[in-house]
């Protein structure tokens, strides 16, 4: 089947398949909206990312990187300017001081002779160019950016979502497999409580949660981020869900045979259950990456173990904001994000969809 075929689908027997209903329409206009919302942020990002900082601190709203055109000028950096004579010619030329209604501008083949033209007259010279410098200054530290760690930043933020991860589909699985194969007394108790928790907002337990880790003495480390959120109500429930479907038979055949709890738990419900860890993974991942408020209480401290977002903090200042820097460096953390989709995403459809099923 091709693309064009798939797209093109509709709903209906065979002799109503070929028209288009109502129930299309609402449909295919329902998904092109759920595309453009979740997509159009993102694109805006991305061409943002691209353009000078002067024309992204001028709100410019043009998709295209159009940059004003400059030049040395003794020393300094200046805009190129396009000014229109009274016969129409045009010529290049920079301004040589404040711009009023009569502008002093200079040619950039004869900068020291000044000379007076109305301002109408002038108009940005501009190009399509792509900024790199964006991306590249803070990389590789240039132009004023050697603060801005992005290694160390990086390698940071890489730890805390791998070990957070690892450590999150452990807990999470070994916690819904005893609620969901063993029989005790309060077991859906335990289930509901836990599942309660999402009702209770992040920000009222971030007191007792700082205490908490000050009097373990992982405060100011990054094992202060990782292990406190190990343990989400949302894995444990999605994981007791899917194993459900598991049938008993299995675990009750592996006992006969002499296998142990621990045995079971890593050679059958591991790998049955690797639909639903997937969808874990992916959404750990997530949070684990993109989680700013707890590591700025955490590692505020010491900007060496500062992960990404935090490191974004540096180009926002009291009275000057990099924005073309913020950008550039919101595109890079997305990254890693996107390629974790990609490589899990075939898990995500069979993962939920299974959930819950007997």
């Amino acid at each position: 089947m091709s693309l064009a075929t798939y797209l093109s689908r509709t709903r209906g027997n065979r002799e109503t398949a070929e028209r288009i209903g109502l129930q299309d329409v609402l449909a295919y206009g329902y998904l092109v909206l759920g595309v453009l919302v979740i997509l159009v942020p993102v694109l805006w990002t991305l061409f943002s990312s691209i353009k000078s900082e002067r024309a992204v601190d001028s709100f410019d709203t043009r998709v295209l990187p159009i940059a004003q055109v400059e030049t040395m000028v003794d020393g300094r950096s200046k805009p190129v300017w396009s000014w229109t004579a009274e016969d129409g010619t045009q010529r290049l030329v920079t301004k040589a001081g404040p711009t009023r209604k009569i502008t002093d501008v200079a040619t950039l083949e004869a900068p020291d002779q000044v000379f007076q033209v109305p301002k109408e007259a002038l108009a940005p010279h501009e190009e399509l160019r792509i900024a790199t410098e964006n991306y590249l200054d803070p990389i590789l530290k240039r132009n004023g950016q050697e603060t801005f760690n992005f290694l160390t930043y990086l390698g940071n933020s890489v730890f805390v979502t791998v070990a957070a991860t690892l450590i999150t589909l452990l807990i999470n699985a070994m916690a819904a497999f005893a609620l969901s194969k063993y029989r005790f007394r309060g077991r859906l108790t335990f289930t509901l409580l836990i599942v309660a928790t999402l009702l209770i907002p992040a920000s009222i337990i971030l007191v007792s949660l700082f205490f908490v880790v000050w009097s373990f003495g992982i405060f100011g480390s990054l094992w202060g981020v990782i292990i406190p959120a190990a343990a989400t109500p949302t894995g444990v429930f999605l994981l007791r869900q899917y194993m459900l479907t598991i049938p008993d038979e299995l675990l009750e055949a592996a006992r006969m045979d002499a296998a142990s709890e621990w045995r079971i738990f890593w050679r059958i419900i591991i790998p049955l259950s690797l639909p639903a860890l997937s969808v874990l993974a992916i959404l750990s991942v997530i949070w684990r990456w993109n989680d700013f408020l707890w590591p700025l209480i955490v590692l505020i401290s010491d900007p060496g173990k500062h992960t990404l977002q935090l490191g974004l903090t540096q180009f926002a200042g009291e009275f000057n904001s990099d924005f073309h820097y913020i950008l550039a460096m919101t595109v890079v953390t997305l990254i890693p994000i996107t390629l974790v989709f990609v490589w899990l995403q075939r898990f995500i459809t069979t993962g939920i969809a299974t959930t819950g099923l007997k």
